[in-house]
């Protein structure tokens, strides 16, 4: 008798298990369909968003107008979220996980250059000042892509085992409208700390970024650390000022600073373990004296620290700010010295990239390569940190370009290959979909 029913429940499984790879399959079909057929408003909605661009903590169009779209779909949406950001929540016809969904909104204080019928003639205030204003990350097409995503998979709710959750982040790029202090917020660490992880809670949180130098479509992914922390740091070489005739009756903060500058080369290059993962300390920019003639009272410096890992990021805090304080000590000058912790690492969680990287290929139709670590950061991380997450990278560099040669993000001319967004709905919808029937019998 027992063994009797130890072999219907293992049938019982094996059916459930077929029928739902049956389902998903279904499903995929289905929102390939949806996503070639929404493929012409899809790119209305990005062009739209392209030439009306809006700096971080100022996307007011940019939310009204994605509000707008998912109350026609009869969405549960919230706005107002870090200040400018819509949330979403779709709740399918069956009980099941969650999963959430990101994209963010912002632009850059960039001066397009390329001649596009939508290209931005944008302006906008950045820390004051008028600049001109342009999509340069191609945030306009993570957000048309989400707003696809969420009208394909509001036309299957009735059979989703589950509930999905639309984060329209502001402020990825960071504010706009002040000068970060360690302790203003905003972007996702502020949704976090507003709770919109919290209800309803996801159970694991997806995300893309469009990139340059990757061919149009094709999905790089990579598990664990994938994005760097980025950190400001903000260094005061106090010295005393005199003649520059004289160098000796004052201390000199412009040697200092040079010395300073030459010493911090020194902290990744001697102090940090290297082994696991690359660390970098740049110095952006250097700023002293009013003359040829007077050596200064002070020098401003300020630069990056970017690492991969939360105990070197700390190591790499302390080594820089003693090199910085002793170079200047042994100077005679006095240092201050000021990081901010701005964005943490993004780190994929490796069991849930594995589990979906069929789901990658089946997405980008088997055209997906291994990413390499990239330098730049991403406050992805802060949702990510939360709960289990996977961050790709779609590729949007025409095919018959030559990749080491297109323009960057953040350059002016930047360019987005629109037939790769098609391939961005069919990720983001199919990672929701896949993971909700997946886990539909899981107890979450």
């Amino acid at each position: 008798m027992q063994l009797t029913r130890i072999a219907q429940a293992v049938l019982l499984t094996l059916f459930a298990s077929h029928a739902s790879a049956a389902t998903m399959e279904s499903t995929r079909e289905q929102i390939a369909a949806q996503a070639k057929q929404l493929e012409p408003e899809l790119l209305e909605t990005r062009r739209d968003l392209h030439a009306h661009p809006e700096l971080g903590n100022t996307e007011k169009r940019t939310s009204e107008l994605v509000a707008a779209q998912l109350k026609a779909l009869g969405l549960e949406i919230k706005t107002g979220v870090a200040r400018t950001g819509v949330v979403a929540i779709l709740k399918g016809g069956l009980p099941g996980p969650t999963v959430a969904l990101r994209a963010d909104m912002d632009a850059l204080p960039v001066k397009e250059v390329a001649d596009l019928p939508f290209a931005s003639k944008a302006k906008g205030t950045y820390l004051g000042k008028e600049v001109d204003v342009m999509h340069a990350c191609g945030h306009d097409a993570h957000t048309a892509i989400l707003l696809s995503t969420a009208k394909v998979l509001t036309g299957m709710r009735d059979t989703l085992p589950g509930t999905v959750v639309f984060y329209f982040q502001p402020a990825e790029e960071g504010p706009s409208d002040f000068i970060p202090d360690g302790k203003n917020t905003w972007g996702a660490k502020m949704m976090v700390e507003e709770g919109v992880m919290k209800s309803p809670k996801p159970d694991a949180v997806f995300g893309l970024h469009v990139w340059a130098g990757i061919p149009a479509g094709q999905i790089a992914y990579r598990p664990g650390a994938t994005l760097a922390s980025s950190d400001d740091l903000r260094i005061k070489i106090l010295g005393k000022q005199t003649h520059a005739g004289r160098p000796w009756d004052g201390i000199d903060p412009i040697t200092v600073g040079a010395q300073t500058i030459v010493g911090l080369q020194t902290v990744v290059s001697r102090r940090t373990d290297i082994s696991s993962y690359p660390s970098v300390v740049s110095i952006g920019t250097i700023n002293g004296g009013t003359r040829y003639n007077i050596i200064p009272e002070s020098v401003d410096m300020t630069g990056t620290i970017r690492s991969y890992d939360y105990g070197i990021r700390q190591k790499l805090h302390a080594d820089v700010r003693q090199t910085i304080e002793k170079i200047a000590e042994s100077g005679g000058a006095k240092a201050d010295v000021t990081i901010i912790e701005k964005y943490d690492p993004t780190i994929n969680n490796p069991a849930l990239t594995d589990k979906m990287l069929p789901t990658l290929k089946w997405a980008a139709r088997d055209d997906v390569v291994n990413a390499p670590l990239v330098g730049g950061a991403e406050d992805f991380s802060f949702f990510a940190k939360e709960v289990p997450g996977l961050f790709v990278f779609l590729g949007v560099t025409p095919k018959d370009q030559d990749m080491s040669k297109a323009a960057p993000n953040h350059n002016p001319g930047f360019f987005v290959d629109e037939s790769a967004l098609v391939v961005g709905v069919r990720t983001l919808a199919s990672l929701a979909t896949d993971y909700l029937y997946a886990n539909a019998g899981s107890g979450k």
